[in-house]
């Protein structure tokens, strides 16, 4: 059987930018890919190619064994986009916008059962332009599953939704890809990343510069754990502890620096406290607060980047 998804060399540009400069990817029937990058970094283009709607410049796309360019209307057939942004008609009921959507396609879905799936049945009846804004994207992501859909795309399906209702979308992606279907997903949660992601895919400058399944990423950080240490703020005390004092302390293999802290990625966690707690009393260091933890992928997002997923 196809790959769900195949994409190789992948090239986009727009005039002497290379937005995308050589992209593979593949996902397997019933995974979950989840495509992580800052913001720039060729993550929404790269997906447009992938739903089709831009053309690569470079390099080829394969959904579900079937092309772009030969089986356009077949493979619309057979996923769902949910749109980072998606501005449906004001005047319609949420129940009308997802009929209206059921019609676009052969294979389709009873509305009542998509809206309970999503949350929405008691939002049947109220029009689009009453909807609160995560109330709209459950009804987009009820769009994109009325057609019951083999490849599922999700930009960024959570943002601007409660922690209970960004769980019953967890829910939805879970039972989807329990029923065989497969998912491609862009966000900015770590936490939803490595919840419903079975591989992972960082990009940045266009380029992909890690994957694998989560769990692998995280362990090639070769790290034990992470070490926080948050001085009191606007005091100066975590520039007054310079980078080489912090390589000769036990352990630690990279150190960054945010505002009033500092963060140390260490393979002894024990004697890098320990010494770290020295350090700090010798040099009368102002600190509030000390925190430990396993690596995570924000973590090697983090160490890969430079930057923070939500930062861009």
């Amino acid at each position: 059987m196809a790959p769900a998804l195949a994409a190789t060399g992948l090239v986009k540009r727009y005039g002497d930018l290379v937005a995308v400069a050589g992209i593979d990817l593949r996902l397997d029937r019933g995974g979950c890919l989840g495509l992580l990058g800052p913001n720039g970094a060729g993550k929404t283009t790269t997906i447009e190619m992938l739903e089709g709607l831009k053309a690569p410049d470079e390099g080829s796309v394969e959904i579900l064994g079937r092309t772009w360019r030969r089986d356009a209307h077949a493979i619309r057939e057979r996923i769902g986009v949910q749109l980072q942004e998606t501005r449906l008609e004001d005047k319609l009921t949420v129940a009308e916008t997802v009929a209206l959507f059921a019609t676009f396609y052969q294979r389709r879905r009873p509305v009542s059962e998509v809206l309970a799936e999503v949350g929405l049945e008691e939002k049947r009846d109220a029009r689009y332009e009453t909807l609160s804004g995560g109330q709209k994207q459950r009804l987009a992501l009820a769009c994109a599953l009325v057609n019951r859909p083999d490849l599922l795309f999700l930009d960024e399906p959570t943002t601007g939704l409660d922690p209970q209702a960004r769980r019953r979308v967890w829910e939805v992606v879970e039972q989807f890809r329990a029923g065989g279907g497969s998912v491609v997903l862009t966000t900015h949660y770590m936490e939803e990343a490595e919840r419903l992601a079975t591989r992972v895919v960082i990009v940045d400058q266009g380029r992909v510069i890690e994957e694998g399944a989560p769990r692998e990423v995280v362990a090639r950080l070769g790290a034990e754990a992470i070490v926080e240490l948050h001085f009191a703020a606007d005091s100066g005390h975590a520039a007054r502890i310079d980078d080489g004092t912090l390589a000769a302390v036990p352990g630690v293999a990279r150190v960054r620096r945010e505002p009033d802290a500092l963060v140390l990625t260490t393979t002894s966690v024990q004697g890098t406290v320990a010494a770290l707690l020295g350090l700090v009393e010798r040099q009368c260091l102002a600190l509030e607060d000390l925190r430990t933890h396993r690596p995570t992928l924000e973590d090697v997002f983090v160490t890969l980047t430079g930057k923070q997923l939500r930062d861009g």
